[in-house]
């Protein structure tokens, strides 16, 4: 189970992807037309924006989140949504992949063991598809695809369906709001904190009272 320095930690790390998002969006809309003009450079940077989301997805716990703006000023919401997409479901697929072909002597060239193992007691026996779209929700990539890989026994096609349904909302969610004016934009990623914050709690006290009511 997440202990109590882990969840501080995780919610640290939010708090930092939020100012870095934000940040990033207003040097966008302050700085659109030569900020934009330097790196449209069509499909091209599409791929680009791409491979590092795959990239930062593999090499957790790095975040492609607040290069969302960007891409929203350059390609839309939609389009931008639907790139981000791509590149955090091929990211978890690898992330998986690994951990699930050779385990743990390759896995922890990559993340952290002792943060993978905060997240092994999160993974249930059963009911596992619906645990993983509420926590790719919740947590859309980042550890969670190694640990899946290593703790459960999800079915590739299970853990692919189940990767696209919870990332798709958050894709899309935040590409839409880095069209928004700077104030909106905070207002909006703080109640996105707080709620994501409460489901972890919830999900973790939830998970607690399941390992009491067992013992």
């Amino acid at each position: 189970m997440l202990k109590k320095k882990d969840t501080l930690e995780a919610i640290i790390g939010l708090l930092i992807i939020i100012f870095l998002f934000v940040l990033v969006s207003y040097i966008v809309q302050n700085n659109l037309g030569n900020f934009l003009s330097m790196l449209n450079m069509g499909f091209i940077s599409m791929i680009i924006y791409i491979l590092i989301g795959i990239l930062a997805t593999v090499v957790a716990p790095i975040s492609a989140t607040p290069l969302i703006p960007i891409a929203t000023g350059i390609w839309g919401w939609f389009l931008s949504g639907i790139l981000s997409i791509i590149a955090w479901f091929i990211g978890a697929i690898i992330a998986f992949w690994i951990s699930r072909k050779w385990g743990v002597p390759v896995v922890k060239k990559f993340v952290s063991l002792k943060k993978l193992q905060s997240y092994e007691k999160m993974i249930p026996p059963g009911g596992l598809f619906w645990t993983v779209v509420l926590l790719r929700i919740l947590l859309p990539v980042d550890l969670l695809s190694y640990a899946l890989g290593l703790f459960s026994n999800i079915s590739f096609k299970k853990y692919a369906l189940a990767t696209i349904i919870g990332i798709t909302p958050f894709a899309f969610i935040f590409a839409y709001i880095g069209t928004f004016p700077i104030a909106k934009q905070v207002m909006i990623l703080i109640a996105i904190l707080i709620i994501v914050i409460l489901g972890i709690l919830t999900f973790i006290k939830s998970k607690k009272k399941i390992i009491q009511d067992e013992s």
